[in-house]
């Protein structure tokens, strides 16, 4: 797929917040954001973008012209809708890396110049915020590439009738379309990748270890997590996460098991290894719909905190 570009219209900083930026040919980012700009710090907000087609069609609105960095926006683009971008999706120039981790903000209203100027502002609804992950210098007209996020699944069937094809796999597919579907609907791409394995410990941990160097963001496992003499899942994965996510599971146990009280047998565990969200899920179709219908309330946010990101 053809790399999608943005050039770059403006460069525009401000030594306080809530002020009109003025433009500069040149900046310098480090991991703190933009030098010299108020903004600049340990936050997920260093650096606002927003598309000169946004500032063009607010014109409408205004009756007046709008000058670039008027909204205070750090980088005026032009070619992308860069409001449809997404948390996690990034920006490169060069070595320069920008990572998306808000789109729009509160509008502080009369306490800011920008609206006390204009009347209305913009950024709330097609501004969006970036940090710095790799920093470097942007110049005016410079080109800006868009990479979009695409989230990267593993699913680990654990069975040793499937493994051995005494039975068809069907709760490692249903996993993988659901959770397409869902990330899809998102407007996230997603890749995944399946597995199928027997209830052995070593081959677990590997497929685990395994899944978290090549940069998963997700591990489900599904099937063996009850109390059989095979079922070992929960107990691996327990030493294997660095943190326990326990509300979740104890939620779906709770509100599935209320009429079947079999459910509360499940021994099923979330939790965090590294920046992957490992969850283990029973081995049944029905299973796998309601803990996903339920794991994917969370998702999101689970992100969001894990990366370090003020979604709140």
């Amino acid at each position: 797929m053809e790399a999608l570009t943005c050039k770059i219209k403006s460069l525009n900083i401000s030594e306080k917040k809530g002020t009109i930026k003025t433009p500069r040919k040149e900046l310098k980012l480090n991991l703190d954001g933009i030098e010299g700009d108020a903004h600049a710090g340990k936050w997920h907000r260093q650096i606002s973008l927003l598309a000169a087609e946004s500032i063009k069609s607010f014109e409408g609105e205004l009756g007046r012209e709008i000058k670039y960095g008027e909204f205070a926006e750090n980088i005026t683009t032009e070619g992308i809708a860069v409001h449809k971008a997404m948390p996690f999706d990034r920006f490169r120039a060069g070595k320069l890396e920008l990572e998306v981790t808000q789109i729009g903000k509160k509008c502080h209203g009369d306490n800011c110049e920008i609206f006390q100027l204009a009347g209305k502002c913009v950024m709330p609804k097609e501004g969006i915020f970036c940090r710095v992950l790799k920093p470097g210098t942007l110049s005016e007209n410079e080109e800006l590439e868009y990479i979009p996020k695409t989230f990267r699944i593993k699913v680990i069937t654990l069975s040793d009738r499937a493994f051995h094809g005494i039975y068809k796999d069907k709760s490692g597919p249903l996993l993988e379309k659901l959770s397409k579907d869902w990330f899809t609907s998102k407007t996230y791409l997603c890749e995944t990748s399946r597995t199928v394995i027997p209830d052995e410990k070593e081959l677990l941990e590997a497929e685990l270890q395994n899944a978290v160097n090549d940069g998963y963001d997700i591990i489900y496992t599904t099937g063996s997590t009850g109390i059989g003499p095979r079922d070992i899942a929960p107990t691996i994965i327990s030493n294997f996460i660095d943190l326990e996510i326990p509300g979740i599971m104890d939620h779906i146990r709770l509100k599935y098991g209320a009429q079947k009280p079999n459910a509360l047998l499940s021994r099923s565990i979330a939790g965090v290894k590294d920046k992957t969200l490992v969850f283990s899920l029973p081995g049944s179709t029905k299973a796998v719909n309601e803990y996903l219908t339920e794991i994917h309330k969370i998702l999101m946010h689970s992100f969001l905190m894990l990366h370090g990101i003020d979604g709140h």
